[in-house]
C-alpha cells in the first residue's frame, strides 16, 4: 500500500507485486511494481519500479477506489492491484517463463478468473514434465490436480482408481514431507485407490519406465482403460 499510495492518485499494484498480492507467486526479491495510468514521467521512488499505461486511467470511476473498479484494476485487501487477467498478462513481459508458468497454474487451481488464458492444470515443472511424456501414448489422459477428501493428488485416472505423484526434492524433501507423503499414500489406499510415486530424477533419466509403469498399472486396475 505504501508503494502505491507514494506514486499518487490512481496508481494500483501490477506486475510481480500483483502475482505475489493474488497468492499466484511467493514474494519476489527486489523493488516493488505499480502501475500509474499515464505516459509522463513521475519522480522516481526508492524500492519501487513504476510502469506507465496511459490507456488504464479511463477504466477507474471519477469517485475514485471508494466505489466498485471496472477492469483491469480492482481492489483486494485494500490495495488497489491490477486483476488477475491483466496481471498474468504483465507478467509475461517482466517475469522468467517459468515463474510466469507457475502463476497461470496456480490461479486456475485458486479458481481465480484468467480470461482467455489456458492450463493444462498442472502446478509444477515436473508435473508438466510428466503430463507431456503421458501425451506422447496417446492413451487415456488423466485429470490433473484432483481434490480426494481432503488431499489433492497429481493425476488420476478415474475409474482405474489408479493415482500418480510426482515428486521433487524441494517440495517433497526432509522427514516431515516424507513422513506426509507415506500417511497420503495409506489414506489413499484405504479409499481403493493405488498409489504411483516417481521422482525428479527417474523422469529425466528412465521417462520410458516410468511410463510403462503406469500402463501397466492402468491394465491390471481396469482391462482397456489405456485404450
Amino acid at each position: 500500500m505504501a508503494a502505491v499510495l507514494a506514486c499518487g492518485p490512481e496508481t494500483v499494484l501490477s506486475h510481480g507485486a500483483a502475482a505475489v498480492h493474488w497468492g499466484l507467486l511467493r514474494p519476489l526479491d527486489g523493488p516493488i511494481d505499480v502501475t500509474v495510468p499515464t505516459q509522463n514521467g513521475r519522480r522516481r521512488r526508492r524500492g519501487v519500479r513504476i510502469h506507465r499505461c496511459g490507456t488504464l486511467k479511463a477504466h477507474f470511476p471519477p469517485s475514485g477506489f471508494e466505489t466498485r473498479l471496472a477492469r483491469p484494476v480492482t481492489v483486494r485487501d485494500r490495495i488497489p492491484v491490477t486483476t488477475v487477467p491483466r496481471t498474468l498478462v504483465d507478467i509475461r513481459a517482466t517475469l522468467p517463463p517459468f515463474l510466469v508458468r507457475r502463476a497461470v497454474r496456480q490461479a486456475e487451481f485458486l479458481g481465480l478468473g484468467m480470461g482467455e488464458i489456458k492450463t493444462d492444470r498442472t502446478r509444477s515443472d515436473l508435473e508438466r514434465l510428466f503430463l507431456r511424456l503421458w501425451r506422447r501414448t496417446g492413451l487415456l489422459r488423466p485429470a490433473v490436480n484432483v481434490p480426494i477428501e481432503k488431499m489433492t493428488v497429481d493425476f488420476l485416472w478415474r475409474e482405474a482408481r489408479l493415482v500418480v505423484e510426482t515428486d521433487s526434492y524441494v517440495t517433497h524433501g526432509g522427514t516431515v514431507a516424507f513422513e506426509d507423503d507415506h500417511m497420503r499414500d495409506l489414506r489413499l489406499r484405504r479409499l481403493g485407490y493405488a498409489v504411483h510415486r516417481f521422482t525428479e530424477q527417474q523422469l529425466e533419466t528412465e521417462p520410458e519406465a516410468v511410463i510403462e509403469d503406469v500402463i501397466a498399472a492402468l491394465g491390471a486396475r481396469t482391462p482397456g482403460a489405456a485404450r
